[in-house]
C-alpha cells in the first residue's frame, strides 16, 4: 500500500512540475488544432485575416521589448518561420528564455501594411537575425504557451 501511495504521489508531483514548466502569455491558446507553419508560409494570402494557431520552436525573440517572437516549424536551420507580433508593446512580453523552446501561439494572420510602423520595425529587426524571414506577413498574437 505504501508503494502504491508513493507511486501516486510521485506521479502527481511529476505532472505538477510539467505544468509549472509552461508559461501562458496573454489569452493562452484556445484553438484546438494548429495550422502547419509550412502551409501558411507556402500560401500566406490564403490565411490573411484568419485566426490561426501555430506550434513550433521559438528561434528568435525581440531583445529590446519582447514585442515579437519568431516560431519555426522545427529546430532545423532552414525550417519555415512565422513571426508573432503583439498588438501593442506590453500587452504580451515574449521572454528571451523562450528561444529554443516549444511554442503554441494564436492570433490573426496579417499582411504588414505600410502604415504599421511597429510591424515594419519588428520585421526589420527579425530579418537582421534571419535573412530569410518574411517582412510581409506576421501573426498579431493574442496568446501563447511556452513549454
Amino acid at each position: 500500500m505504501k508503494t502504491l501511495l508513493a507511486a501516486v504521489l510521485a506521479l502527481g508531483l511529476t505532472a505538477a512540475a510539467g505544468a509549472a514548466d509552461e508559461t501562458k502569455l496573454g489569452g493562452g491558446v484556445t484553438i484546438k488544432d494548429a495550422t502547419p507553419i509550412p502551409l501558411i508560409v507556402k500560401s500566406p494570402n490564403d490565411y490573411v485575416g484568419k485566426t490561426v494557431r501555430i506550434d513550433g520552436i521559438a528561434t528568435a525573440v525581440c531583445a529590446e521589448m519582447g514585442c515579437w517572437m519568431a516560431v519555426a516549424d522545427s529546430a532545423e536551420t532552414d525550417a519555415p518561420t512565422i513571426r508573432l507580433k503583439v498588438e501593442h508593446e506590453g500587452a504580451i512580453v515574449f521572454p528571451m528564455s523562450a528561444k529554443g523552446r516549444h511554442v503554441s501561439a494564436e492570433g490573426t494572420f496579417e499582411a504588414i501594411g505600410g502604415a504599421d510602423e511597429h510591424a515594419r520595425e519588428a520585421s526589420s529587426e527579425h530579418a537582421k537575425q534571419d535573412p530569410k524571414a518574411s517582412t510581409a506577413y506576421q501573426i498579431k498574437a493574442t496568446g501563447a504557451i511556452i513549454k
